[in-house]
């Protein structure tokens, strides 16, 4: 998705660790207008796979999520990083480590919101390392849904997640895939195709 790449060279930032901030745009403050352009992008690869539910996890998924389901409309669903007192009856629950944060969290989704009927669409902000989307592919194999494939705004190529994720039979689908970053010229290089 070129607008996508332009606005990632020309707002992306490379940081030390292989870290690439695009949160001026993509997920602290969000540029509504894109997502939307996203939101469209993931409707045209996934239209024909009847998506009726979009699954994602806290935070940064949320915002893209909810603006790709508009062009599906259907609901959302996230999978939250913490038990909280509003979360009645039982959940699915899977173990994921953050690369950003550096830490590791049991996500969970209550069971009245997954189900066999369902065929779900995973959208999520990046793909690194694959351990957030591989979390959220046991939730929907748990709970007995099927699993379209997952909508990726970045992917990070030069790291194992989408190999990872691809090796394990899912359709993976990303809109940028980054194939390796300068930390000292700062310049952000995309795989073409």
């Amino acid at each position: 998705m070129e607008l996508l790449k332009e606005r990632i060279r020309k707002d992306g930032l490379v940081k030390a660790g292989q870290v690439l901030k695009v949160d001026s745009f993509l997920n602290h403050q969000m540029d509504v207008e894109l997502l939307g352009e996203i939101g469209k992008e993931f409707l045209r690869l996934f239209q024909k796979d009847q998506v009726n539910k979009i699954l994602t996890i806290e935070a940064s998924g949320i915002g893209i999520a909810c603006i790709a389901a508009q062009y599906f409309q259907v609901p959302v669903v996230f999978a939250k990083k913490s038990k909280s007192k509003n979360i009645d009856g039982e959940v699915f629950t899977s173990r994921v480590e953050s690369f950003t944060h550096g830490r590791v969290y049991d996500i969970i989704v209550s069971k009245k919101f997954l189900g066999a009927q369902d065929r779900v669409l995973i959208i999520d902000d990046f793909l690194a390392k694959g351990s957030a989307l591989e979390g959220l592919c046991k939730l929907v194999k748990d709970s007995g849904a099927t699993l379209v494939g997952a909508g990726i705004v970045i992917e990070k190529g030069f790291q194992e997640g989408g190999s990872l994720i691809r090796g394990q039979g899912v359709r993976v689908e990303s809109l940028a895939i980054v194939d390796h970053m300068d930390e000292e010229t700062g310049e952000i290089f995309f795989r073409e195709g």
